[in-house]
């Protein structure tokens, strides 16, 4: 293709509403556009990019079996009321009425479409296990959508669903499933993906994990074990603590503390370091705002997915009023008779000689012992793991805490949809049972951007040569010198002819522009035919990321470039 006929501009300067690199690189670059907040278009080389990313994940899929349909973007309400996630979704899923006042949605994810496809083939048990995929346009109307294409509202997105007869079928798949994911970003080129255990979330079920690529501008937190190799997302990752009680358990006293509210104000005031220090967070439950008030050791902070996955719930904040019986910034487990669900986290567990509040305004007590003062509590992991933290597999004080993006999940949901949307088989007994599902998702444009995130430098992306829109960029420098001309000319011509994808520039710009925007297109392969170059007979080819540069003669260019392709393709899918 001629540059000059690229739709789209490239420009110099960042955009100034970019927060993160590869959103302002695919801006500037000419690879999306802004329709509205979380929703763009595509130009062409981001396209491409995308249109080769499914092509790995088409291969991958159907290497495990897997066989593509497609499910509908609009659906009945009906068909999410059978799973009954029609109303325990919230607002992220567009419900509309059509024209004759149906109520329908806007997919944002197709576990109901898939059981509704398959129900009535899936009748007898010879016909498991299977599995079934598509890359399909979705919609979730997300609260904050940033980054360009790392967090959308409208994108297109691979998900597929496979069907068993056995816990141990599903497993078996999974695992399967897993590897897969492993060589889609290997060879999307981002090999340093990591697969960290999460939470199901609304997705349902008990096992699940994500593909992070780390990075400081992921939006989720991750606990990673440099000792051991565990990782976990945070919201799943399971603090552990160790409390060794003082020898001696002072008596519990009430103490003056007048305007102080938080632990760091009461135990400076007290002389106590924070984790001697049992505080309270407060919640409400959405349905019927009921208080929970969670108890925990000062220096914890609450995980509220393992509090909601407690409660089976959602939650928020508390709003604590005068008639509540709660004294806010004063509640201790001692003596507390308000009307709520209250609840104690591991972090305290054998803990004694802790400042706790007493229930009364502007008083704290100290000298709470959780064995004498709170002999029937019971306590569970409600308590985010933290930097240095002890590591829930090998446990050693050796948790690290990173950021990272997610580019992929896979999870294993058991029979949440099947049963709830009434799918049965018969097993070789006559017997009826559910089937177990498994489900899998990877992010097109996500994964697209989040290539770029992981690889470019401050003048563009550097493509890896598998999702790379083109595969070699012709830079004509001085295009109005006829030798020069007429060897771009026939390089361009020769190379297509060999099947490579050819990006070519023969515009009569500057070397700057060329190269500028040959950088913000970041095609791996780089030839400059020159009027230099061609005083000593030879092209140069370089590559994106500066690994090389070479001098080939004019007359052996396209050979050596073709191979340097396959070299590189070879590298990635090796």
């Amino acid at each position: 293709m001629k540059l000059e006929k690229l739709v789209g501009d490239r420009f110099k300067e960042r955009p100034s509403d970019c927060q993160i690199d590869s959103h302002a690189i695919m801006v500037r670059g000419g690879y999306i556009k802004y329709v509205a907040n979380g929703i763009f278009s595509l130009y062409t080389p981001a396209k491409r990019i995308t249109r080769k990313i499914e092509k790995i994940i088409r291969e991958e899929m159907d290497r495990i079996d897997g066989q593509e349909v497609q499910f509908p973007v609009v659906m009945p309400a009906s068909l999410w009321e059978e799973s009954g996630r029609y109303s325990s979704i919230g607002s992220e899923l567009l419900r509309f009425s059509d024209r004759n006042s149906a109520p329908m949605v806007l997919g944002m994810t197709h576990e109901e479409a898939s059981v509704q496809l398959v129900r009535e083939y899936g009748q007898s048990y010879s016909k498991y296990p299977f599995m079934i995929y598509q890359i399909q346009t979705k919609f979730r109307d997300e609260a904050r959508p940033r980054g360009g294409l790392i967090r959308v509202r409208e994108f297109t997105m691979k998900d597929a669903y496979s069907f068993h007869t056995s816990q141990e079928d599903l497993e078996e798949y999974y695992e399967k499933c897993h590897k897969a994911y492993e060589r889609i970003f290997k060879r999307a080129g981002v090999p340093e993906v990591i697969s960290v255990k999460s939470d199901s979330g609304m997705m349902g079920g008990s096992v699940s994990h994500e593909f992070m690529l780390l990075t400081p501008v992921g939006e989720d937190s991750i606990a990673i074990c440099k000792e051991c190799g565990y990782s976990a997302n945070m919201e799943a990752a399971a603090s552990i603590t160790e409390n060794t009680p003082d020898e001696v358990s002072a008596a519990m006293e009430t103490v003056h503390t007048p305007d102080l509210h938080t632990i760091e104000e009461v135990c400076d005031f007290l002389k106590l370091p924070v984790n001697k220090s049992c505080k309270a967070v407060v919640y409400q439950r959405n349905s019927d705002d009921s208080y929970v008030v969670v108890f925990l050791r000062g220096d914890m902070d609450v995980n509220e997915t393992k509090l909601r996955n407690f409660l089976g719930c959602e939650i928020h904040p508390a709003v604590i009023t005068e008639d509540s019986g709660i004294a806010a910034g004063f509640i201790g487990p001692v003596g507390f008779d308000a009307d709520a669900t209250v609840l104690f986290d591991c972090s305290l567990k054998n803990a004694n000689n802790l400042c706790c509040g007493a229930n009364k305004t502007d008083y704290h007590c100290t000298g709470l012992d959780m064995k004498s003062d709170c002999p029937n509590a019971e306590y569970h992991d409600f308590a985010k793991i933290t930097e240095g933290g002890i590591c829930p597999s090998c446990h050693k004080h050796s948790v690290t805490i990173s950021r990272g993006i997610e580019v992929g999940n896979i999870f294993q949901l058991g029979t949440k949809y099947t049963k709830s949307m009434n799918m049965t088989y018969l097993d070789s007994n006559g017997q009826s049972h559910n089937p177990i599902m498994g489900c899998y998702g990877i992010g097109v444009g996500r994964l697209a951007a989040s290539v770029c995130e992981a690889h470019h430098d401050d003048y563009g992306p550097i493509w890896p040569m598998p999702i790379a829109p083109w595969q070699v960029h012709i830079c004509a420098v001085r295009s109005d010198d006829a030798e020069v001309k007429q060897c771009a000319d026939k390089l361009y011509d020769t190379l297509i002819g060999l099947g490579a994808e050819v990006i070519y520039d023969d515009r009569q710009v500057s070397a700057g522009v060329m190269f500028s925007d040959a950088d913000l297109l970041g095609v791996p392969l780089r030839v400059i035919v020159s009027p230099r170059n061609l005083k000593e007979s030879c092209c140069e080819i370089s590559a994106r990321d500066k690994s090389f540069s070479e001098k080939v003669p004019v007359e052996e260019t396209a050979k050596r470039v073709t191979e340097l392709i396959k070299e590189l393709m070879d590298k990635a899918n090796s």
